[in-house]
């Protein structure tokens, strides 16, 4: 468990109220992200971020009281990102059944996972280092709830009657199947995505072979 020590550590100090203050606090976050990619969390300090920025380490401090800060700032962005991506996919969206509407939610999420994998792989074990936990529970809620809409679109098609809790499982599905994929190394997306197709839609129509 995180210390309360530690979950204060991983609060900004302050809440940057200006547009050039804002945009030196997304440098500094982006720049982050490129030190976990390039150097891996061995390589990863404040020091390391603030040259990278362009910034100096009292700036970053005025910010970010440590690099775990910096961590959880990353991974909100990120989860931000990934939950409007979804949404954003959902809108556009004209789907007439159950796969069509599916597909492009998993080709985003896939998307996301791929777009950057060392640095989600990176983020991955962090999260479950600094015991992100309420953040996680707010992006799967999110997620959840347009999954659910989905899911109330195309009833007829879903056999499964707690359409909340097949939102939740489909997310876990899509996860667990997303994330050893990239622990595994090389992923090819158009295989993934029919993995992950046929086992979701197998859990909402409960049939076995069903065409993803």
């Amino acid at each position: 468990m995180a210390t309360r020590v530690a979950r204060t550590r991983l609060r900004l100090r302050k809440i940057p109220r200006q547009q050039r203050s804002a945009h030196m606090v997304e440098t500094i976050v982006e720049a982050a992200a490129r030190i976990l990619e390039t150097r891996g969390l061995a390589g990863f300090n404040t020091n390391a971020v603030a040259e990278r920025a362009g910034v100096s380490i009292g700036s970053l401090y005025q910010y970010f009281p440590s690099k775990e800060a910096l961590i959880a700032a990353l991974s909100d962005r990120e989860r931000k990102r990934l939950v409007a991506g979804i949404a954003e996919t959902y809108r556009q969206a004209a789907a007439p059944d159950l796969v069509s509407a599916l597909r492009p939610l998993v080709r985003a999420a896939i998307r996301q996972q791929l777009a950057r994998p060392a640095l989600a792989r990176a983020l991955d074990f962090e999260e479950q280092r600094l015991v992100l936990n309420e953040a996680d529970r707010r992006t799967t809620q999110d997620i959840a709830g347009v999954v659910m809409a989905l899911l109330g679109r195309h009833r007829r098609q879903v056999a499964v009657h707690d359409l909340e809790e097949a939102a939740l499982d489909l997310i876990a599905i899509a996860r667990a199947l997303i994330d050893g994929a990239a622990s595994r190394g090389h992923v090819e997306p158009a295989g993934l995505e029919s993995r992950i197709m046929r086992a979701v839609l197998g859990y909402l129509t409960g049939r076995a072979n069903v065409a993803a």
